[in-house]
């Protein structure tokens, strides 16, 4: 049986995104991601996406709307959510910096902690590595259209790496992350650019 072989392509930017603000599952491609996502597409045709047997999709708009501009028609996997920002959600990272200084810290310094009420980064990873471990054996070319911080904690739960290495992840709107798996590691995979 072949391996599975799983691209994880980030969002194009929104509004959010570009002011540092933490998303909604509303947010929309602003127009400078449209742009640049609709740019891309005669490229993926080309590549470096290529021939995929299953296409997934974060059920935000983003990340939908992301897929529509590259002509991929995913199927939408809830497991591949951004992280709940419970009341932060919309609001900027300078704004919960001053109302909210001891918090924001905790946050940012403590992947289990969630004082904004949503989820934690842990259980992000969680929720995401489930998934990610369920591909493991599957034997598809999968493509999944998500968001940075999805892809950072699957890289960091590939790897088998310490939660809080995410930080140290830095994943950038419309990078392509490949994973592949034999057996029942994953392996992260650079491939070189192609030409044209």
């Amino acid at each position: 049986m072949t391996g599975t072989s799983l691209q994880l392509v980030a969002h194009a930017h929104t509004t959010a995104l570009r002011r540092a603000h933490f998303g909604t599952s509303d947010d929309s491609l602003d127009e400078g991601g449209r742009r640049a996502a609709l740019a891309r597409t005669g490229a993926e045709r080309r590549g470096p996406l290529g021939a995929h047997d299953v296409c997934l999709s974060s059920p935000a708009a983003a990340a939908r709307q992301t897929a529509d501009a590259l002509g991929l028609l995913p199927s939408v996997e809830v497991a591949l959510a951004d992280c709940d920002y419970g009341d932060w959600a919309g609001r900027s990272l300078d704004e919960v910096a001053v109302t909210q200084p001891r918090a924001l810290h905790d946050w940012l310094s403590a992947p289990d902690c969630a004082p904004h009420g949503g989820e934690s980064v842990g259980a992000v990873r969680a929720r995401v590595g489930r998934w990610l471990d369920d591909q493991r054996g599957v034997g598809q070319r999968i493509v999944a259209v998500t968001h940075p911080l999805v892809i950072r904690v699957a890289v960091v739960h590939a790897l088998d790496l310490p939660t809080a290495t995410y930080r140290r992840v830095d994943v950038e709107p419309l990078a392509v992350v490949r994973l592949t798996a034999q057996g029942g590691r994953w392996q992260l995979r650079f491939s070189t650019a192609r030409a044209g």
